[in-house]
């Protein structure tokens, strides 16, 4: 399969393309960015071409990785499915619900297949660890800490202007709602939405299966602090989400696999564009939550 890269930043250099151009059953053929400097700087890393234009490099290959902001990646995604290109997308999807069905539509319309990239469903153990739990009756509470010291330590994402302006809620809540969802069920309802400390957010979630959990995130945490736990508790005992092994690089060629499986196949995989709106969906209802907090102050 022939695929190209939208994006040029330190995600798209430390992740998607030693992932994409690593992968045996990959043709890494392009790359395309909003600075054309960085688009010929790393396709000369790569020995492939930069496009000047997206629709130059979507005529040349059957499906693209985008490695760009949120809001940017959804009407790409639209204008590379109408195409026919099949989409392996990075999370959150999209910033609003509506631009998220636009790429839902988009794909369903064409019969392209689609992945959004959540990191913790494609490493080894907790990959594993979520299907175990997934198959299990009887969970009573889940609880998940995604605490980052992106804006407070030396991270190459520090300086992402969507992530000041949206915060931990939607970049790591997705990684948090990734585990939890497909384990406790959907979710029927944000019950609390609370700000803590800097950007941090705690949530208080009821979900289809019956069980609530609690989920804190943050991207200022004291470099000390950071760091992940999810634990469940029901009829099963205790169990907590395994430290991964591997980095974004394997994870990421995982997340290629899928992609690849699910376009020969035409069976959905878990966490294809559909899944990745649904996330959009509740992060959505939680900031809405967030606001009317801070408007009643």
């Amino acid at each position: 399969m022939r695929i190209g890269l939208l994006g040029t930043g330190p995600w798209a250099r430390i992740a998607y393309a030693p992932a994409l151009s690593g992968h045996p059953e990959l043709e890494f053929t392009g790359v395309w960015g909003r600075r054309k400097e960085a688009a010929g700087e790393l396709a000369g890393e790569y020995g492939i071409r930069p496009y000047p234009d997206v629709d130059a490099l979507l005529a040349d290959v059957d499906a693209v990785a985008i490695a760009l902001p949120p809001s940017v990646q959804a009407s790409l995604a639209v204008r590379a499915a109408r195409a026919g290109r099949h989409l392996l997308l990075d999370k959150p999807l999209a910033l609003t619900s509506e631009d998220g069905r636009g790429v839902v539509e988009a794909a369903e319309e064409t019969g392209v297949a689609s992945v959004v990239f959540f990191t913790t469903r494609f490493g080894v153990e907790t990959a594993g660890w979520i299907a175990e739990q997934a198959v299990e009756d009887g969970w009573f509470t889940g609880s998940a800490q995604w605490l980052g010291a992106v804006f407070s330590g030396d991270s190459p994402f520090a300086a992402s202007p969507w992530r000041h302006e949206k915060g931990a809620l939607w970049d790591v809540g997705p990684h948090a709602l990734s585990v939890l969802l497909p384990v406790l069920g959907d979710v029927e309802q944000v019950e609390a939405a609370v700000h803590g400390p800097g950007d941090t957010v705690h949530l208080v979630l009821t979900h289809t299966g019956g069980a609530s959990s609690t989920v804190t995130l943050s991207l200022t945490a004291p470099a000390h602090a950071a760091g992940v736990s999810v634990e469940l508790r029901g009829e099963a005992g205790v169990t907590t989400l395994p430290e991964r092994s591997d980095g974004p690089v394997p994870a990421l060629a995982r997340a290629a696999d899928a992609l690849l499986a699910a376009a020969r196949t035409g069976r959905p995989h878990p966490c294809d564009a559909a899944f990745g709106l649904r996330v959009v969906e509740v992060l959505e209802a939680a900031e809405t939550q967030l606001r009317s907090v801070l408007d009643g102050e």
